[in-house]
């Protein structure tokens, strides 16, 4: 049996990124469509609360998302919100999620990976993982957590059932 397809968005968060300079975000869109998912959203927004729960609530409302990725905001500058931003939306938080990249981060940049808030929740079936704005560090989450997570055949857990298993309990009603 092949690994399931996932439907993922990508959202930057950034005050001085666009699309020619956006390199996490397509870091992110190739990594998914090379792990065989399919890229149904990518945008940039500014570092604003509400910029952000805007395009990640529409995302959340829409069956057909299964993941959001977010890189940027997660750090501890005066513009860095994207936590505050998000957590609010989440039904349950992916605590490992943030200690297992801090861990996996530490092992690059040592001590200051303690600088880093990446997080990651759940929110009406779809799972949103929130990474550091840097390509490194999006490299680090997605090839030492959220590829084999987001993979159906990686045993012995992972989200894609939790992501899923809502469009096959309705079909038919």
């Amino acid at each position: 049996m092949a690994a399931k397809a996932l439907n993922v968005a990508v959202l930057t968060v950034s005050d001085t990124r666009d699309e020619d300079t956006d390199t996490s975000g397509m870091f992110l869109q190739t990594a998914v469509q090379d792990a065989g998912h399919v890229l149904l959203a990518k945008t940039i927004v500014k570092d604003d609360v509400y910029q952000m729960r805007a395009v990640v609530s529409e995302w959340i409302a829409k069956p057909d998302i299964h993941v959001i990725l977010v890189t940027g905001g997660t750090g501890f500058t005066d513009r860095d919100s994207t936590p505050e931003a998000l957590t609010v939306l989440f039904d349950k938080q992916v605590e490992g999620f943030g200690e297992l990249f801090r861990y996996l981060s530490f092992q690059e940049i040592g001590t200051s990976t303690v600088q880093s808030r990446a997080f990651a929740g759940l929110a009406n079936h779809t799972a949103i993982f929130c990474m550091p704005g840097s390509t490194g560090a999006c490299r680090t989450a997605w090839n030492g957590i959220i590829k084999e997570q987001l993979n159906s055949e990686h045993r012995p857990c992972n989200f894609v059932g939790h992501l899923t298993s809502h469009l096959s309990d309705n079909a038919g009603k």
